[in-house]
């Protein structure tokens, strides 16, 4: 290797975030019944857990170093992933009791390097983000945090906390869920954020404590610069039954790209299948996900559905805009319907 070639090395290895973080410790109520038996990191789109989607993501810019922070259903976490096949180097803790966003992160302190970059993931997002541009706006700005941050429609900003940013991408205040005409901005916090280690040094240790809340105006009020970057590409979370639902219904409609099973298109609709039977005679409209070892009957009628694995839909039912969680049994129609795991639905009303 010639001097440049050790120079460029240098240069590159200075320019990478090494290790990661997915904050995965939320217990998910807002998806309630589907997170019963499930954590939230797991809930699966096109039948792939999102934390799946999440690592594959990290591997893609080289990172295989990654910590969770797990509580709810933690063992379930732990289990798929402490002896993955993906590649990843999976760490992780448990937290006895949840302790914000940024106590969580203040808890995987071990885990990174003094004087060290790391990314930071929430396990509910989904998103097509450029992290590498997220990492080299960060490295440029010379901030100990950078967000990333994503414009929405205006009649949506009643609903977020917006961040308020000068010319240059720095933040200069937040506003929570202003009224349109109040708003200074239009632009909302991803989750996606690339943290220097010195951000530890603003988190006292076991304390609850938030990044929003605690950590971001304490920096702002010391003068302390937040960069942003903006996400341009897909971002939606998870963190409702209508937000997973719209999830799934983008990446239909080709706006969230993630890898998965092939699409099969049908007269009225289409489908992502697992290893599952499906009648010859069943019928699917719109946009639909089966799991694996699901039965659907004979002249079943699926329109909008999502089905978790192990499902039995029986014969000459239709179902509407339903989402059915994994071991469930659905003896009758059903429209507009969230259905937890291990049920029998033997009684109901279609209209």
């Amino acid at each position: 290797m010639g001097k440049l070639d050790k120079v460029k090395g240098k240069g590159a290895e200075r320019k990478m975030v090494k290790k990661a973080m997915i904050m995965a410790a939320g217990v998910g109520s807002r998806l309630d019944p589907l997170t019963q038996e499930v954590p939230k990191p797991l809930i699966p789109i096109a039948n792939r857990p999102v934390m799946d989607i999440l690592l594959e993501k990290l591997i893609d810019i080289g990172i295989v170093d990654v910590v969770a922070n797990t509580h709810y259903k933690a063992e379930k976490i732990i289990e798929r992933y402490k002896h993955n096949d993906m590649g990843i180097n999976f760490n992780h803790i448990h937290e006895e009791e949840l302790s914000g966003t940024a106590g969580g992160v203040k808890k995987c302190q071990f885990f990174f390097d003094k004087g060290e970059d790391f990314l930071v993931l929430s396990a509910d997002g989904l998103s097509n983000a450029d992290l590498k541009a997220g990492i080299g706006s960060h490295k440029k700005s010379g901030a100990i945090v950078t967000m990333g941050i994503k414009k929405i429609a205006l009649e949506e900003i009643p609903n977020f906390g917006v961040v308020v940013t000068d010319k240059k991408g720095f933040v200069t205040g937040f506003q929570e869920k202003p009224a349109i005409k109040h708003a200074k901005s239009d632009c909302i916090n991803t989750g996606i954020y690339i943290f220097n280690y010195k951000i530890f040094d603003y988190i006292p240790a076991n304390t609850f404590y938030d990044f929003a809340k605690n950590v971001f105006p304490d920096l702002l009020s010391k003068d302390i610069k937040i960069n942003t970057f903006q996400v341009k590409e897909y971002w939606s979370d998870i963190g409702t039954i209508a937000q997973y639902s719209q999830s799934t219904q983008d990446l239909f409609n080709g706006l969230l790209k993630i890898n998965h099973s092939e699409i099969i298109a049908t007269p009225k609709g289409a489908y992502i299948k697992g290893n599952s039977h499906i009648a010859s005679s069943a019928v699917f409209y719109g946009f639909n996900t089966i799991g694996k070892d699901c039965i659907i009957g004979k002249n079943v009628v699926l329109k909008d559905c999502i089905i978790w694995d192990d499902v039995e839909i029986h014969d000459n039912l239709i179902l509407k805009n339903c989402i059915v969680a994994s071991h469930s049994e659905i003896k009758v129609n059903m429209v507009n319907q969230t259905v937890g795991p291990n049920q029998i639905i033997s009684h109901g009303i279609y209209d």
